[in-house]
């Protein structure tokens, strides 16, 4: 199959390190693996395919500078008008069976040309993008932007949203709601493996609590700090591993050097994806620290990661967090914002190894079942009406 994949969002960068640049490249890398042949319209080709992408056909939707916000929206719209010809001259050398768009603020172009040739399509809708513009940042055309939603959300061969929560949204915007389906994120289980090491170690070891992700107030940065300050005044072989670095990394240093924990917290700073695996391999304990958000939309990468590496995971009572973690069967709930209760559980995990390697098992045992990339992508092609039935399964090991 030929299949083009277009993602106009100038805040993902398609080869970087960002989770949604990770998203990107899983759904890529799943589609080679297919053996389809793919084509990527993007209009941020930043860093380098890696060697399993090589293969990809970039095709870069340039857009013209622009010193405010206005302009920039307007060089948007013109990049996305950009996708129509592009996807036509592709059509034309050899037809297309799939066009799949990231759903992006001005992105519309993709979705009408599909339904307009008739080819299947796919909308994967990761955030409601047009309240979240006009909330954390500028959105001048707030109009426009939700007219442009409303006829790629209603133009959709079928319309995946990552939460239920993303899918109201969508629906609220759709001319057939019931075209929106709930599509959680997933997780690479070749990639990312458990490491086979003790799930004891030798006495003195340290304890490693490890975090994955972005330094941004909604990860719950300072309940990293605060558990763990908790944690070493018990102990002072709990060590804070955070592989990730962001706008707080600053604040999270200081807050730790205030709590007297400065010798125990190491952070990576920014990695590649490629380096996360064995960094999760340092890991006894996983956490997701999300304070509470009445608009919890997330469906969190580093989670699924957590739960492909077969570690044990603590995480907030969140959004629809219960519902990855089996409600308390394959990781612990805590409640948000609470950091004696999160660093209570994790104290509780250190002191049952064998809670900890149960815990472990079925967390791996779900990612490999329900939640590998190959699965995922098979559930969303079926969606489309593609056949699914070529996309290879992962192992349980």
């Amino acid at each position: 199959m030929r299949a083009a994949y277009v993602c106009c969002d100038h805040g993902v960068p398609v080869f970087g390190r960002k989770g949604s640049s990770v998203h990107v490249q899983a759904v890529l890398r799943t589609l080679v693996a297919r053996g389809d042949e793919v084509h990527l319209l993007t209009t941020a080709p930043v860093g380098t395919p890696p060697p399993e992408l090589a293969q990809v056909r970039v095709h870069h939707l340039p857009t013209g500078p622009s010193t405010d916000r206005a302009g920039r929206e307007v060089r948007s719209q013109e990049a996305d008008a950009l996708v129509g010809r592009v996807l036509t001259r592709l059509h034309q050398e050899s037809p297309l069976g799939l066009v799949y768009e990231r759903y992006s603020l001005w992105g519309h172009t993709a979705m009408a040309w599909a339904a307009a040739v008739g080819v299947p399509s796919l909308l994967e809708v990761n955030a409601p993008l047009v309240d979240e513009q006009a909330t954390h940042r500028v959105l001048v055309d707030r109009d426009r932007a939700e007219r442009v939603a409303t006829r790629a959300l209603s133009s959709a061969g079928a319309v995946l949203c990552v939460t239920e929560a993303v899918a109201r949204w969508a629906r609220r915007r759709m001319r057939d709601p019931a075209n929106a389906h709930v599509l959680g994120n997933g997780v690479d289980t070749q990639r990312i493996r458990p490491s086979g090491g003790p799930v004891t170690p030798a006495a003195g070891t340290p304890f490693t609590v490890g975090f994955v992700g972005t330094l941004k107030p909604w990860h719950g940065v300072d309940l990293l700090v605060d558990s763990t300050a908790l944690l070493v005044a018990q102990d002072p072989t709990y060590r804070l591993l955070v592989v990730g670095d962001g706008p707080l990394a600053t604040t999270m240093r200081e807050r730790a050097a205030s709590a007297g924990i400065s010798a125990q917290l190491e952070t990576t700073g920014g990695v590649s994806p490629h380096d996360v695996p064995a960094l999760l391999h340092h890991f006894d304990v996983a956490i997701a620290p999300y304070p509470p958000m009445d608009d919890f939309y997330f469906s969190p990468l580093k989670v699924y990661e957590y739960l492909g590496a077969g570690l044990p995971v603590v995480a907030s009572r969140v959004g629809g967090l219960a519902d990855v973690l089996d409600h308390g069967r394959i990781g612990v709930l805590v409640e948000p914002s609470d950091a004696a209760g999160l660093a209570t559980a994790v104290a509780d995990l250190r002191a049952d190894p064998a809670r900890r390697e149960t815990l472990g098992r079925a967390a791996r045992l779900r990612a490999v079942a329900r939640h590998d990339w190959s699965s995922v992508v098979c559930s969303a092609l079926s969606l489309s009406r593609v056949g699914a039935e070529e996309v290879p399964r992962a192992a349980s090991r």
